[in-house]
């Protein structure tokens, strides 16, 4: 988890810059309608139509949006219709990178991802290659002024969390994919606040990239997030937080 939660803060800062652009109301529009089509229109009984609702209303989406949305999932409207797709690939250093995207053009979109890769320093790998580093869990960065350490313990495992980790300055509390709401209703109903709370893909191991390295795949994966059809972009670099932080205030 080293430079995680770093990096998941300044992940979220950009999301928000992102959402006075629009460019994340697109991306989480597409989440719900393809959420929708796979798991149903009920968030009560579709989990991640459910998480993506929450990134919606902390975006400040128009509950409009949000409906319409789901009615294209479901069928109810007519819309574009969306297939996720997973790329895989290195970057500097030998960093996996994992990629998910929603796309009405698989073509376009592979041949794009590609071509941000190859400029950027970085390949394609085949199906398989890195996502089996990869682990799907529910994830909450909470600064640990916010708590004692032994309360957030109680209230997060009892709510079901798997388990709650520390650094220097904040607690990240991890859950399975099913928990997350759960254990984000009971942390939020004792009136503490988080920087981050999403569904994210934690690695197994990581690769510690520093210099050169560090900066290159920092650009890769931001050249990445801004392409339009890219939802995520999962890595499992460990760059230490003042080289992170000295990067993305440059």
């Amino acid at each position: 988890m080293s430079g995680h939660s770093k990096w998941a803060g300044i992940k979220h800062k950009k999301a928000i810059t992102d959402a006075k652009k629009g460019a994340l109301y697109t991306k989480i529009i597409k989440e719900i309608t393809i959420a929708a089509r796979e798991g149903g229109g009920s968030p009560e009984k579709n989990s991640r139509l459910r998480a993506t609702m929450a990134k919606a209303k902390e975006a400040n989406m128009p509950s409009d949006n949000v409906k319409m949305a789901i009615k294209r999932g479901t069928g109810e409207l007519p819309g574009v219709i969306y297939e996720t797709v997973m790329y895989e690939g290195y970057g500097p250093g030998g960093v996996a990178i994992l990629i998910e995207a929603l796309t009405d053009n698989k073509n376009r979109t592979t041949a794009e991802i590609r071509s941000i890769m190859s400029k950027k320093g970085s390949n394609m790998a085949g199906a398989g290659s890195v996502s089996w580093m990869f682990t799907k869990k529910g994830y909450i960065l909470i600064d640990k002024k916010e708590i004692p350490e032994e309360e957030l313990m109680t209230i997060a495992i009892d709510a079901g969390a798997e388990d709650v980790k520390q650094d220097d300055i904040n607690f990240e509390v991890l859950t399975s994919v099913q928990d997350l709401e759960n254990v984000k209703q009971a942390i939020q109903a004792k009136g503490i606040k988080w920087q981050v709370a999403e569904l994210t893909m934690l690695p197994s191991s990581t690769v510690k990239v520093t210099g050169n390295d560090a900066k290159q795949i920092l650009q890769v994966v931001e050249a990445l997030e801004d392409h339009d059809d890219v939802q995520d972009v999962y890595a499992n670099f460990d760059i230490p937080d003042d080289i992170l932080e000295q990067i993305a205030s440059s």
